[in-house]
């Protein structure tokens, strides 16, 4: 009796270096920089084997991301146009805003949860987190769900 799947989100330092390896590999693959899978494993160091083994099972967290809703929470000074400035982020990015939600500001500071199509991402799911993260008036982000 087979049991569906189960997945996690592990930060990648706490994976073993070969899933690391494969990742890498199939990103060489999908990006043209290696042709082959061979190819790909030498670059990486790591053989035919292990990825054959481990493709399917090792996926980064943002091609996971794609074409899905996802939540985001930001904690935000609370100041006059600082919302739209946000919002700026997600539309440069082609990311389709669902709901916006927030909640009344206190001691200066209001929480704000996003929820995004990103079918159209023209970035990677994690620069537009280090873009929400840099942008002036921004004190935390986070991915809340996906």
């Amino acid at each position: 009796m087979s049991t569906a799947p189960k997945y996690y989100i592990v930060e990648a330092s706490a994976l073993p270096e070969v899933f690391l390896k494969v990742a890498e590999a199939k990103r060489l693959l999908s990006t043209g920089e290696a042709s082959t899978v061979n190819e790909a494993t030498k670059m990486t160091d790591i053989s035919r084997s292990a990825f054959y083994k481990y493709r399917d099972a090792v996926l980064p967290f943002q091609n996971m991301m794609t074409g899905r809703i996802i939540t985001f929470q930001l904690l935000l000074h609370d100041e006059p146009g600082l919302l739209s400035n946000v919002l700026d982020v997600f539309a440069d990015c082609k990311a389709n805003i669902i709901t916006i939600n927030s909640i009344v500001p206190t001691n200066g500071t209001a929480v704000v949860t996003i929820s995004a199509e990103t079918m159209d991402l023209t970035i990677q799911l994690e620069e537009l987190l280090r873009q929400l993260r840099q942008a002036n008036g921004i004190i935390k982000a986070e991915v809340l769900a996906g």
